[in-house]
C-alpha cells in the first residue's frame, strides 16, 4: 500500500488543509481592517491567547494517546537522548548562527532574529508532525520535556553567547537579547505543561473506567481529529497576526527564508541519517529527526517582540520561521513515511510495540 493509502483522508489532503489556511490567515491579515491589531490585543503577559488555544487544543490529543507506562524505555536508551540534547543544545543553534552570518552578512535584524529561533527549541508542534509521521509518541514526550528543562536553563545563556560573546570574538558586530527566566519558563508551563498534565489525566482515568482497549480503539479515535484542527486553527491565527508584514516585504520573506530552509534540511537529514547509523528504530529515528528540525516560533517571536518591538525586522525574521517551518516540515513527515520500509524491526521493537 503507498503512503498516501495508509493515510486517513484528513491526514491524506494535510498540506491542502495547511496551504489553505496559511493563505486564509494571511489575506485575512492583509484585507480585513483591524483584525491582527484585535488579535493582538487578545494576550496575557505577551502570551496570544488565540496562539495558545490553538496550541493546546493540537497538543492535548497526541498526549493523551502517550502510554506513561512505557517512559521508562526511553529514558533507557542513551543512544537516543544524549544525541538529541547534543542536536539541539549545541548543533542547531551553532547551525543557524553560521547560516545567518552567512547568507544575511548584510542584513543584522534579520540575522539576529534567525539566531533567537535558533535558540528555541520545539516543544508544541513538533508533537504533532512525530504524530503523523508514526514517530514513538513516548520518546517524543521524554525529549519535548528535556528540551523544556533545558530551555528554561539555558536560552538566556546562549542568547547572550551568540549575539554578544561570539560575534565578539570573531570580530563581528554584536547584538544584545533582553530576556527574562520567567518569560520562559511561563512558555513551558502553557505550550507543554498544561496539555502534558491533562493527556496524562486523560489517559488514566480513561483506562481505569474502561480498560486500554475501549480507550485506545474506541476514546483516542474521537478526540484525535481535534490536534489537526487546532494545527489549522493556530496556522490562521499566526498568519492573520502578520500577514501585513508579510505580504508587504516579499523580496525579504525569500531572503529570510534562505536559511531557514537549508538548516531545517540540514538538521533533519543529519538526525535521521544518524539514528540510522547507530541502529535506531523507525519510530525512534523518526522522533530523533523532527525533534531536532523543529522550533519554538510562539517563544521566539514573542522574545522578538520584547526585545525590538513588533515592526522589528527580528519579529519578522521570527514570523517567517513558521511561514517556512510548518511546508518543510510537511513535506518530511511524507518523505519519512516513504522511508520507513528502509527500517527492520527488531524483535524487541515489535514486542515494545504490542506492549
Amino acid at each position: 500500500m503507498t503512503v498516501a493509502g495508509r493515510l486517513s483522508t484528513l491526514d491524506r489532503f494535510l498540506p491542502v488543509w495547511i496551504a489553505a489556511a496559511m493563505v486564509t490567515g494571511l489575506l485575512a491579515g492583509r484585507w480585513i481592517p483591524g483584525l491582527n491589531t484585535g488579535l493582538s490585543a487578545v494576550q496575557v503577559d505577551g502570551i496570544s491567547l488565540p496562539i495558545a488555544l490553538g496550541l493546546l487544543v493540537m497538543m492535548y490529543p497526541v498526549l493523551a494517546k502517550v502510554r506513561y507506562d512505557r517512559l521508562g524505555t526511553v529514558t533507557r536508551d542513551r543512544r537516543l537522548l544524549w544525541p538529541s540534547l547534543v542536536l539541539n543544545w549545541l548543533i542547531g543553534p551553532a547551525l543557524m548562527f553560521a547560516l545567518a552570518w552567512l547568507l544575511l552578512p548584510d542584513l543584522p535584524e534579520y540575522r539576529t532574529g534567525l539566531i533567537i529561533v535558533g535558540l528555541a527549541r520545539c516543544i508544541a508542534m513538533v508533537i504533532i508532525w512525530n504524530d503523523l509521521a508514526c514517530g514513538d509518541r513516548e520518546a517524543a514526550a521524554v525529549l519535548v520535556a528535556l528540551n523544556s528543562v533545558f530551555q528554561v536553563l539555558a536560552f538566556g545563556v546562549l542568547g547572550w553567547f551568540y549575539l554578544s560573546v561570539l560575534p565578539g570574538w570573531l570580530g563581528l558586530p554584536q547584538a544584545g537579547l533582553a530576556v527574562s527566566g520567567w518569560q520562559i519558563a511561563q512558555s513551558v508551563l502553557i505550550f507543554l505543561g498544561i496539555p502534558l498534565v491533562a493527556g496524562y489525566l486523560t489517559r488514566r482515568l480513561g483506562e481505569r473506567a474502561g480498560g486500554r482497549a475501549w480507550y485506545e480503539s474506541r476514546f483516542l479515535p474521537k478526540i484525535g481529529p481535534a490536534a489537526l484542527f487546532g494545527l489549522l486553527f493556530t496556522i490562521v491565527i499566526l498568519f492573520a497576526l502578520q500577514g501585513d508584514q508579510i505580504t508587504a516585504r516579499p523580496l525579504d520573506v525569500v531572503r529570510i527564508a534562505v536559511p531557514l530552509l537549508v538548516y531545517f534540511g540540514l538538521m533533519w537529514a543529519g538526525s535521521y541519517a544518524f539514528g540510522k547509523a547507530v541502529g535506531l528504530s523507525y519510530e525512534r529515528t523518526t522522533t530523533l529527526a523532527f525533534t531536532a528540525a523543529g522550533n519554538n516560533f510562539e517563544l521566539a517571536i514573542a522574545v522578538a517582540i520584547a526585545t525590538f518591538g513588533a515592526a522589528s525586522g527580528q519579529a519578522l525574521a521570527g514570523v517567517v520561521g513558521p511561514l517556512i517551518e510548518v511546508p518543510v516540515l510537511v513535506a518530511l513527515v511524507y518523505v519519512s513515511l516513504a522511508l520507513r520500509r528502509r527500517f527492520v524491526s527488531s524483535p524487541h521493537d515489535r514486542v515494545e510495540e504490542m506492549s
